[in-house]
Parts: C-alpha cells; structure tokens; sequence
C-alpha cells in the first residue's frame, strides 16, 4: 500500500522519467504478490487521488539524465528558456537537484556565466549529457548553496 501510495505521489511531483523506473519496480513487486493481494492494490489504485497545484509542471524526462550526471559529475549542455522566453544554450555541471516553489530546480555551474546558476528543470527544452568530466573539482556544497535560495530548509 505503501509503494501504491508513492507511485501517485511520484507521478505528482516527479517527471516521466523517474516515475518510469519506479512503476516498473512497483509492476515487479506486484508480480510475486498473490491474487488476493493484487485485488486489494487495484481497488487501493482505483480509489486514491493526488489534488496538485496547477503550477507544478512534470512533464518532461530530464531528472534521471540529471541525477547521473550530478552523481558521475559529468557536464551538461541545455537549451533553456529565459524567463525572456529566450533560448540560451548553457554548459552546466550540475551539482544538485532542489524542489522548491512547486518545482524541480538543478543547480550547477554555468559556463556561460562562470557562476553557479538556479535552473528550472521545466524550462529546459533540451537536455545533452556530453561526456565530458568537470572542470572544477571543488564545487560548492548543494547545502551551501541552499542558503541563497528564497525558500528556507
């Protein structure tokens, strides 16, 4: 019931990517289960509602691709959406990811700016892991950081 639970809270507050891998974990979890048990998730299932904010918007696939570059620290190239509504390509190398103000944000190091720099996942249009290693080896920590940002933790 809980995993039932989390996959409506993933679909929420996740993109299609992790909510992908984490329905695919679920549909192997519910494999072994028996009949009974499985009736019982289906009418959990079908009788469970998430109530969001209309101002959160997952619909893209980049968290997966981000969580693997923060944790390999291998940068980054975006086109990202101003809030111009102007395309800017960016190398990035992306130390964390925050949820705040109803969004996915990943913070990294801009080269274009040379400073770190807040992203909001759901204005990047195009997402491309290079390959390439950092170039810093001493970033900030994410917790550092955190304590710029106009929410508090």
């Amino acid at each position: 019931n809980a995993l039932l639970l989390m996959e409506h809270l993933t679909a929420g507050f996740a993109d299609r990517s992790i909510l992908t891998h984490y329905s695919n974990a679920l549909n192997k979890v519910k494999a072994v289960l028996k009949t009974s048990q499985k009736e019982k998730l289906e009418i959990l299932g079908s009788n469970m509602k998430l109530q969001l904010p209309a101002s959160i918007n997952n619909d893209y696939e980049y968290l997966s691709v981000l969580q693997n570059v923060i944790s390999s620290r291998q940068i980054i190239e975006i086109e990202y959406l101003t809030s111009g509504n102007e395309l800017s390509k960016r190398k990035i190398e992306a130390i964390g990811l925050v949820f705040y103000a109803f969004s996915w944000h990943v913070i990294g190091w801009c080269h274009l700016r040379e400073q770190y720099r807040d992203f909001k996942v759901s204005r990047i249009q195009k997402l491309t892991n290079t390959g390439d290693p950092f170039t810093i080896t001493d970033h900030i920590q994410l917790s550092d950081y955190m304590k710029f940002l106009p929410v508090s933790y």
